[in-house]
Order: structure tokens, then C-alpha cells, then sequence
């Protein structure tokens, strides 16, 4: 059973990594794939070009067991859309094999904004990510929809390639790719909210303002 996990990683941080690590763990998956997007439907575009935050997302996985990118979205032409990647995915690994595809909480009660979001769970089980002091706000339609295909268990999820609904806690890390951004921008430090290896690509090249001291 693999996990997938998708995001703009603009850049990539600790408060993708962790829960990545703790889907992993809790889940008994084989892996955890990290599927950046190219172009984002329902948010503003990534400053960094896709190469070089897939080159910051191989550098932050390359000592983390478990964790790989897959890139395959940044090859892709228009928007980069979710079905058509656990489309591509279930192609490649067979009718049998379980798929959980992972989102935040947040981003899952907008999930019926999403292309072709009832076909989602043809393809994998869904894995909401909740994180203590976030949840709710979710449409009625939404609730009853998920209702309809809530997981008895973790262990349900290897019963059968896709359909179930799954809520799995993580752990709340205050840590966003704006604020981020905001601190190289103003010249301050954001040693510490991503991995080292990111921090150091990024302190002097002042891609996202001013450059940084680096090690």
C-alpha cells in the first residue's frame, strides 16, 4: 500500500515532511510519494519554477526512508489535476494494489471544487488529514458523500484498491510556505522550518527576496 501526498512544496518544509512521516508510520505504508504540482487550480501560482522545487523537494527527501518525489505532474501541460494523476498512478500498479491519497483537512472541505471529484475514490482511498484545533465547515453534500464511505479502520484500507474515506491525525505544526517566504523576503532567518539542505540552496541565492548568511 502506497501514499501520496500532493502540494505546491513552494518551498518545501518541515510542515510537509512530518505529516508525510507520520502518514508512513501510522498507515504501515511501502513509501510516501510527494507529487508537486506544476500549475494549482485553487491557489495562486508557485514563485519557484517547477524545476528547481522539485530539485529542493529531492534534496529534503534524499536522507528521509520512506519519503520519494514523484514528478510527473511537472511534465504535464495545463493545470494539474488530481484525477489525472491516480489515473496515471492506478494504471502503472495494477487494479489490486491499495492507493491512499493524502490532503489537509482544510483543503478536503473544498474537495467539491476539485475536476471530477466523485471519481476520486475510484481510483484510491482518501486520507484527510487532521490536525488538533482544525477541522469542520464542510458542505452537508460533502458530509453525506463522505458518510457514505468512511473507513471503519486503518487496517480496512488494505481490504480492497480504493473507495474508503479516512481520517488520519498529525501533528500541528505552525509552519507555512508563505510565512516562509515572507521571512526571505524581509532578510530574516527561516533556518529551522525546512531542512538544512533546502535552507542552504536557498539563503544566498535570494530567490525569494533577500539573501540569507549561509553556513
Amino acid at each position: 500500500m502506497i501514499g501520496l501526498l500532493g502540494g505546491t512544496f513552494d518551498p518545501v518544509h518541515f510542515g510537509h515532511l512530518r505529516p508525510a512521516i507520520e502518514l508512513l508510520q501510522a498507515l504501515s505504508l511501502s513509501e510516501v510519494r510527494l507529487v508537486p504540482g506544476r500549475l494549482p487550480p485553487h491557489r495562486p501560482q508557485p514563485r519557484l519554477a517547477a524545476a528547481r522545487r522539485l530539485q529542493l523537494l529531492e534534496l529534503a527527501v534524499d536522507e528521509v526512508p520512506g519519503l520519494l518525489v514523484d514528478g510527473r505532474e511537472l511534465s504535464r501541460d495545463g493545470p494539474s489535476y488530481t484525477i489525472e494523476t491516480l489515473r496515471e498512478i492506478r494504471s502503472e500498479l495494477g487494479a489490486r494494489q491499495p492507493i491512499c491519497f493524502a490532503l489537509g483537512s482544510d483543503a478536503f472541505c473544498h474537495l467539491m471544487s476539485w475536476h471530477e471529484w466523485t471519481a476520486l475514490t475510484d481510483y484510491a482511498h482518501l486520507i484527510v488529514l487532521t490536525r488538533a484545533g482544525h477541522g469542520g465547515g464542510m458542505p452537508e453534500a460533502l458530509t453525506q458523500w463522505v458518510a457514505a464511505r468512511a473507513a471503519p479502520s486503518a487496517a480496512a484500507l488494505r481490504t480492497r484498491p480504493a473507495g474508503w474515506i479516512y481520517q488520519q491525525p498529525v501533528a500541528r505544526l505552525e509552519i507555512s510556505a508563505t510565512r516562509i517566504r515572507q521571512l526571505f523576503a524581509q532578510g530574516r532567518s527561516a533556518r529551522g522550518l525546512l531542512p538544512d539542505a533546502v535552507w542552504d540552496e536557498l539563503a544566498g541565492s535570494g530567490e525569494y527576496g533577500y539573501p540569507q548568511v549561509s553556513r
